[in-house]
């Protein structure tokens, strides 16, 4: 079975074990893959679930947020009342389309979106959304300051978290991998100062803080109703044109 995932630092404790199976790839050519049916299996953005009724997704299992992420948020120079012109990644529809659901429910506009370059420094745009373990580097080396935490933004403004990925199959083909990803989740979490000293790209306090306090791996029902609030928000706000309800397999 071909399965998919982001090849950010968030993804290593669900593919503990079975990295050697999983195909890495940027998160919009993730979901391009799964829609196309090139992949089975993904840890796939939510947008794609959301905007495509082809799959099944994994009950219990998420990458999610219930306050600051800390890998998924605008740095800004201009205050986000006057924001203009945001650069945003092409890597990420979900991120994307957040942002644009946070301006609309804060200010009431949403700000122009254009391609972020590769490259690009806060110095030559009014904002930019960053994500992954670029944001988190970024961060790490800037600080916090004049940076607007999506995961925040939305749980400040919804009271609910906010799911940024999910197991999705292909619908009728997860055959016994669901039992697979569950032991890859448990192995994970179990082995997290592994991963932590493994990785040769990001300072260890920097992923123990991350693993500890910004990111959580469980779909339970308050994650499923931000799910729904946001996919509420898509097609109020034109970014969807018609929603569908998620079905979750155990």
């Amino acid at each position: 079975m071909n399965i998919g995932a982001v090849p950010y630092w968030n993804v290593r404790p669900l593919i503990y074990g079975i990295e050697d199976r999983v195909t890495l790839l940027e998160p919009a050519a993730l979901a391009d893959a799964m829609h196309r049916r090139q992949l089975d299996a993904g840890m796939v953005p939510l947008a794609e679930v959301l905007a495509h009724d082809q799959y099944d997704v994994l009950d219990g299992i998420a990458i999610a947020a219930r306050g600051a992420v800390r890998s998924v948020f605008l740095a800004h120079r201009v205050p986000l009342t006057e924001l203009r012109r945001v650069a945003v990644t092409p890597a990420s529809r979900t991120s994307v389309w957040l942002l644009h659901v946070l301006f609309q429910l804060r200010t009431g506009r949403v700000p122009v979106f254009y391609p972020k370059p590769p490259g690009a420094k806060l110095s030559e745009h009014e904002a930019m959304l960053l994500i992954g373990d670029e944001a988190l580097r970024y961060a790490w080396r800037n600080g916090e300051r004049a940076v607007w935490d999506l995961g925040a933004a939305w749980v400040e403004q919804t009271g609910l978290p906010f799911v940024f990925a999910v197991w999705a199959f292909q619908r009728g083909l997860a055959g016994g991998l669901p039992a697979v990803l569950r032991q890859a989740k448990a192995a994970g979490l179990a082995h997290l100062e592994e991963i932590v000293q493994n990785a040769t790209d990001a300072a260890p306090e920097l992923l123990r803080e991350y693993y500890a306090r910004c990111v959580w791996y469980d779909l339970d029902d308050a994650a499923k109703e931000g799910i729904r609030r946001f996919q509420r928000y898509l097609q109020e706000f034109g970014l969807i044109q018609r929603s569908h309800d998620l079905r979750y397999i155990a």
